[in-house]
């Protein structure tokens, strides 16, 4: 069954300033949040593409790439592999949340 992608338009402070972004839900949960990249900080060939600031389940991985539009974000959630028993956070980290 496919995942009914919805997003909501929010604002996020990152470097100081309100970056446009997105929250993004599967089937009415939180799984991830994108902010378009407008900083002075970011390197000029990534402005206006979208990064992959926070993410939460099947999301929760290191190695995503730049987006060009939300909806390619959207493309690129719906192939992700289900989530695994993989814990969202690591080592120490997750040592602590579990006691």
């Amino acid at each position: 069954m496919p995942l009914d992608i919805t997003y909501q338009p929010v604002n996020v402070l990152i470097d100081h300033h309100d970056s446009e972004g997105k929250l993004i839900s599967a089937d009415a949960q939180l799984t991830a949040v994108i902010v378009r990249l407008d900083g002075q900080a970011h390197d000029p060939k990534h402005k206006g593409r979208w990064h992959l600031e926070a993410r939460f389940g099947q999301c929760h991985v290191s190695d995503a790439p730049l987006f060009a539009t939300p909806e390619e974000a959207d493309a690129w959630m719906k192939h992700r592999p289900a989530a695994d028993d993989t814990p969202p956070l690591e080592g120490a980290a997750w040592n602590a949340f579990r006691r």
